[in-house]
């Protein structure tokens, strides 16, 4: 039976976070390259790249950079010779956005489409198809329904979809708020996070309906639970974000998203895992117990709740219970969660802002704070986001990951022959000279010994098996040692010349359309920031191609961003889904700084859109 393989990436901001995404599980990784990253605080050196990608490839685990902003002209070649040297480092695909990349001597590498090229529409997938692009990494936003469609009409793209981590409210690569405001183009590498910023909703009569709030804000998304869900609409490489997070977080989502997996493959035997290796724990992932701004399906089944969070942008962690006798230096927690000392506390007081402090000590259930902060009544939510206990457990050594070994120890003319075999059926026989010497007792159970001690490498023994005659023959324990070191060291160089980083697929006839509005005109929205790119997009059908924002920013009422969240739905006032019939709200979102910005509705589009004014 044939069977498709499931992929688990994680995001890695450095080489030690790599390394511990592939030994908590992950069948790919995807790190940022030195430069041209969509993280610009998150680059990785070209040597940690091949450090990283050797490690990776005795898994089978694949390492995909990101080189996924908007170009200047200058800068395209000096992004060509770095795709040459990431290629060269090892790496296994390129995670781009710039169409003028395509313009370019790049290296025989798998090229994967950005989120940042909005990738929303069928239409849009079988164009990246033809142009030769090897995986999509597909919108946020999009339902299960729209997932399932995109992979009907274009079956042979494989499709990666973001399960868990922070979201842009804006469709990626459509957020311009971030340079029009700041100078900081979030299609550069540089988001300066408009979107955590609060606001006033204020109506059209200069009502003040929310003061302060965070409202363009969004939770974090959690799928973990609609991941089978996901496989049987098409999705093939499942995406955790955090390019920017600590350790901790890559180790326990990844974790906790292995387990997940693992669980669905061990029932659906049409899927199979990507790469090789088991992966024993020290902990219980929880997905609660790292940066969480509390989770969201967003919009996974449709518009079925608020996804957004505008209390606080900042981290709220897990509900560990609810205030009760309040005193002047200490409260009680009523709760089931163990508390510690040093663990940070945060709650909402009764203006809905989110207060923060830290448990000095803890007994019991009773919390001494460092200092007892203001607003604390009884009844109050508390939650915790720094778990002091959490946070020593992962920082020691929290994972193994081990491939299946299978060892023969066999007898020739002229000595023995190893060989070992491993999970994925890639076998290495290597020969030894050696004098066929009687052992006094019988040796199976030295040599298994022996053979099982394969300490800091990637194998562990499954099986040994010595044959009847070898089993009668005396090998030094010194002897036998040596042996198996030089057939793992064999081994091991086997399954790294096994390891092959996917060509780039070859250009299919004929290539699809690109999409293109009814007048053929594209607007800054196209991010086209050099003149290759403006070629490439001319030559696929467009009449005029617009320069990048970050080229030359518009004058006057414009869209900055485009977003599926809404805040005429959050208010109860969506005609659409909330059966709202009265006159069409016009409200403008007011900055602290003054700045204000309207906000338009198409409710046939399901869409808000954020306009500079």
């Amino acid at each position: 039976m044939s069977r498709t393989s499931i992929e688990l990436l994680a995001p890695a901001r450095d080489l030690a976070c790599g390394l511990a995404a592939i030994d908590h599980g992950a069948d790919a990784v995807y790190v940022g390259a030195p430069q041209f990253g969509a993280r610009q605080a998150a680059g990785v050196a070209v040597d940690d790249i091949g450090r990283l990608a050797d490690y990776a490839h005795r898994y089978g685990v694949r390492v995909y950079v990101a080189l996924n902003t908007i170009l200047t002209d200058d800068e395209l070649p000096v992004a060509e010779r770095l795709a040459w040297k990431v290629y060269r480092a090892g790496a296994d695909a390129l995670i781009v956005q710039d169409l003028g990349l395509l313009s370019l001597r790049l290296p025989p590498i798998a090229l994967h489409a950005s989120t940042q090229m909005d990738n929303r529409t069928a239409a849009q997938v079988a164009w990246l198809a033809g142009l030769g692009f090897a995986q999509t990494v597909l919108a946020r936003e999009l339902s299960l329904a729209d997932i399932a469609a995109i992979h009907r009409a274009v079956p042979s793209m494989p499709l990666e979809a973001f399960v868990h981590g922070a979201l842009c409210v804006s469709l990626s690569g459509r957020c311009y708020a971030s340079q029009h405001c700041f100078s900081r183009s979030a299609n550069r590498g540089a988001c300066a996070q408009f979107c955590r910023l609060p606001f006033d909703l204020v109506d059209d009569d200069g009502n003040v309906l929310e003061r302060s709030r965070h409202l363009l804000s969004l939770r974090d998304m959690d799928r973990s639970a609609h991941l089978e869900r996901l496989m049987d609409a098409g999705v093939r490489s499942f995406k955790i974000e955090g390019r920017l997070k600590d350790m901790a977080y890559v180790k326990n989502i990844t974790a906790l998203y292995r387990n997940r997996i693992d669980d669905i493959l061990s029932r659906r035997k049409e899927y199979a895992r990507e790469s090789s290796g088991s992966v024993r724990l020290t902990f219980t992932p929880r997905a609660e117990r790292s940066f969480n701004r509390g989770f969201t399906t967003y919009f996974l089944d449709g518009r079925a709740e608020d996804p957004s969070e505008p209390r606080s942008p900042k981290s709220t962690g897990e509900l560990v219970g609810v205030a009760k006798d309040v005193r002047r230096g200490a409260f009680t927690v009523a709760g089931l969660v163990p508390l510690h000392n040093g663990d940070g506390l945060c709650f909402f007081d009764a203006g809905g802002r989110l207060q923060g402090f830290r448990a000095n000590r803890v007994e019991g259930n009773v919390v001494y704070p460092h200092e007892m902060p203001r607003g604390l009544v009884r009844r109050t939510p508390i939650y915790r986001n720094a778990d002091a206990e959490w946070e020593r457990l992962l920082a020691r050594q929290s994972a193994t990951r081990r491939i299946g070994l299978a060892w023969h120890l066999g007898v020739t003319a002229w000595g023995f022959a190893l060989t070992a075999t491993d999970e994925d059926g890639l076998s290495v026989r290597l020969g030894f000279a050696h004098a066929h010497e009687r052992a006094r007792t019988n040796q199976r159970e030295a040599v298994g010994r022996t053979l099982s001690r394969l300490g800091d490498t990637p194998f562990e023994a499954t099986a040994v098996n010595v044959g009847l005659e070898a089993e009668t023959l005396f090998v030094p324990a010194s002897v036998l040692t040596a042996w198996r070191t030089a057939a793992i060291d064999r081994l091991l160089a086997a399954r790294r010349m096994r390891h092959r980083t996917p060509p780039r697929p070859k250009k299919p006839a004929p290539v699809a359309a690109m999409p293109l509005p009814k007048d053929g005109r594209l607007g800054f929205e196209a991010n086209a920031f050099n003149a290759a790119a403006r070629q490439l997009l001319v030559g696929q059908g467009a009449t005029a191609v617009a320069p990048a924002y970050e080229a030359h920013q518009p004058q006057g009422q414009h869209a900055l961003m485009t977003c599926r969240h809404c805040l005429r739905h959050a208010r109860g006032l969506c005609p659409t889904h909330q059966g709202y019939r009265g006159p069409a709200p016009r409200w403008t979102l007011v900055g602290a700084d003054g700045r204000r910005f309207g906000l338009r509705f198409d409710c046939k589009q399901c869409l808000m859109t954020v306009v500079a004014q």
